[in-house]
């Protein structure tokens, strides 16, 4: 036989190898050959592991050979099946770096991908590209939100990008309905994903590895695969970490083209290293000595660690503190409830704290942490006994103050988390999504009801002297609720108020205000009535123009004068609107802004006109005029540019003073 012939027939071989159904199983890896690259390795008892509790890495694990999942360009994607079993396994039980995903690619190994949120898929310049020809199953456990992620533990399918086509809380379906599933809990858990090249229907499942099969798949998607993959692929599975030391690990896994995976026998499986332990390290096989040597330095280690870490989560606790019981939060629930303060969980940035969303470890309860600088002493029992005093406060249409925490130099505040974030975003700078007429009339009545609750209702007088849109906060059905009460101010009923700085924000803040310091139940009114001409028309009390600041209030009153008050309202309204119910706001508001605060109404009043208990007073007979309201004194605006502290869009409490103005004795 010539040399010629002989590589022909070679060549033929080898392609009628590949070209066959390819299908394999491996109940544990230990003898199995897989084509590793980045920290993954096989264990001694034959783990698949495919980070080892290292930060920032990656790791993949490949069957060898390419697989052919069409016979030519034109055809089809074949059907396939598989199955796998793993169990992801972190230093903190609340907390993860990132997941795995089962993965087809056109190349053995992601030589350019990144770990963290990149799973060991993509990068920042190819995630998403048509290009990439990749095919995925996520078993996320962080939200990326620049990913879209639904919540930090969930399944999806992927395709050329990190942004899934669907994706499901992580579960599965039984008798009994929808049962979770913690992806991070530890616990081995096995996964089907199938495709039926036919139907061009993807189905993924997920369960404990003691439950069967259930029925119903946790996620089904009908997509065709053909025209996003390559005749012939590669088959494996991605794995990263972030700042939080975790491993992954897979324990068995089945695969077939054009058929049923076979299954996998779970009593073959190799077994995890006990819950709190880690696999025992090489180092220890060379002899008693080094062990004892590790041993030692191991305890030093320990103690360090213990040391750092009682010094990390340190707080300033004082025996009047004592008395307040469950208001008070741990710091360390705090901290890693918002995942160590991280960016990601970072909601917005105001005149004096930073605001992050967390979940706390044992409730689950979904919160909102300021963290606000308190260099100054002076009036901190005070400031913290009003702290205390205001998470008493119970109405449905306010947000929620849980409690505080003292540290070093700052105080965390806690509050209820409003998934929708601050009505300002739907308002300004053309929203991406516009709130309907009665959207924001509900809105409007819900602050109202709560301000009237807060100056005549509670056991006390709550003066909250920074009313705004980007202090009412949405929550899931879009209901307005005021927040951020680091400016508050409590007092008697039957007495006046002792304050004497002047803090807030520019624009809302009342004329008697800004000339005494004395903020009152008044003033919140003369807020208030910014709050609503800003709702009604879409605009901000001052806007820069290109004649200087736009006043809001003198427009309308303009648009008033001309006998068109409806001129003022929002375009972005369209046509569907109650135009009495605009005219009655718009209105409103103009009565609350009068410059005089005895003609102002109360809130009582308020609620009043809004429910249409009561009829509005004739405009004309309360001696309204341009010098009647505010920003009709321009020296005034003027005067006090230098105090204002403007909003910023993305502040979730948007508060506008600085810390020593909130914690002096002047409050």
């Amino acid at each position: 036989m010539s040399t010629k012939l002989a590589v022909i027939i070679i060549s033929l071989l080898v392609k009628l190898a590949i070209s066959g159904d390819t299908s394999f199983i491996y109940n544990g890896f230990q003898s199995a050959n897989l084509a590793l690259d980045g920290i993954a390795e096989i264990t001694s008892n034959g783990l698949l592991e495919l980070t080892n509790g290292t930060k920032q890495q990656k790791g993949h694990a490949f069957y060898p050979n390419p697989v052919v999942f069409k016979t030519s360009s034109n055809s089809n994607f074949s059907s396939f099946s598989t199955s796998f079993v793993f169990a992801i396994r972190s230093e903190y039980p609340t907390l993860s770096g990132h997941g795995i995903a089962f993965v087809i690619t056109p190349t053995r190994g992601l030589p350019f991908s990144l770990p963290s949120q990149y799973l060991g898929l993509f990068n920042e310049t190819n995630n998403g590209n048509d290009t990439n020809r990749v095919f995925a199953v996520e078993l996320d456990t962080i939200m990326s939100s620049e990913f879209g992620d639904i919540n930090d533990n969930h399944a999806g399918i992927d395709i050329n990008g990190l942004k899934s086509v669907k994706s499901e809380p992580a579960g599965y379906y039984s008798d009994g309905g929808f049962q979770n599933l913690s992806l991070i809990s530890g616990y081995e858990m096995k996964v089907w994903v199938e495709y039926d090249g036919t139907k061009k229907q993807i189905d993924v499942t997920l369960a404990p590895i003691n439950v069967e099969k259930p029925e119903t798949p946790l996620l089904s998607l009908t997509r065709d695969l053909s025209p996003y993959l390559n005749s012939t692929m590669y088959v494996g599975f991605s794995s990263s970490t972030g700042s939080v030391l975790t491993s992954h690990y897979i324990l068995g896994w089945s695969f077939r083209v054009n058929g049923k995976e076979q299954e996998l026998v779970i009593s073959k499986l190799p077994k995890l290293p006990r819950l709190g332990e880690k696999e025992e390290p090489k180092i220890f096989t060379i002899g008693l000595p080094m062990i004892s040597v590790s041993l030692f330095f191991l305890v030093i280690l320990t103690v360090l660690h213990v040391m750092k870490r009682k010094k990390k989560f340190a707080e300033l606790v004082e025996d009047w503190e004592l008395d307040y019981g469950p208001h008070r939060f741990k710091y360390k629930d705090l901290y890693f409830s918002t995942k160590g303060f991280r960016e990601k969980e970072l909601l917005g940035t105001g005149g004096f704290g930073r605001v992050y969303k967390g979940i706390m470890p044992i409730s689950k309860l979904e919160v909102a942490v300021k963290r606000v600088s308190h260099e100054s002493r002076q009036g901190m029992k005070e400031f913290v006994a009003e702290i205390v005093s205001i998470g008493r406060l119970r109405h449905r249409n306010l947000v929620p103050l849980l409690g505080y925490c003292r540290r070093k130099g700052e105080l965390l505040l806690v509050y209820d988390y409003m998934p929708n974030g601050s009505l300002d975003k739907y308002l300004y700078n053309n929203p991406r999504v516009t709130l309907s007429w009665n959207q924001r009339f509900r809105i409007i009545k819900g602050v109202a009801s709560a301000l009237f609750y807060l100056h005549e209702e509670w056991d006390q007088v709550v003066i909250h002297r920074d009313i705004k849109a980007s202090n009412v906060l949405l929550d899931a059905e879009l209901n307005g609720r005021l927040g951020d009460f680091g400016l508050a101010r409590l007092y008697d009923h039957g007495t006046d108020p002792q304050t004497t700085h002047v803090v807030g924000t520019l624009g809302y803040l009342a004329p008697e205000h800004t000339r005494t310091g004395r903020a009152t139940t008044s003033s919140d009114v003369y807020a208030f009535g910014a709050f609503l001409l800003e709702v009604a028309c879409g605009r901000r009390p001052i806007e820069q123009g290109e004649n200087g600041g736009e006043i809001l209030v003198d427009f309308v009153y303009c648009c008033w004068k001309r006998g068109d008050i409806l001129e003022a309202k929002d375009v972005n309204l369209g046509a569907d609107y109650r135009a009495d119910e605009v005219e009655l706001v718009l209105k409103l508001g103009l009565f609350c802004s009068h410059s005089d605060p005895v003609i102002r109404p109360k809130m009582r009043q308020v609620l009043h006109y809004l429910q249409r208990d009561m009829p509005m007073p004739d405009l004309s007979l309360l001696c309204l005029s341009s010098s009647g309201l505010t920003f009709g004194h321009r020296e005034e605006l003027d005067d006090f540019v230098p105090m204002s502290y403007p909003s910023t869009e993305r502040d979730f409490s948007h508060a506008s003073s600085v810390a020593e103005s909130l914690l002096s004795g002047g409050r």
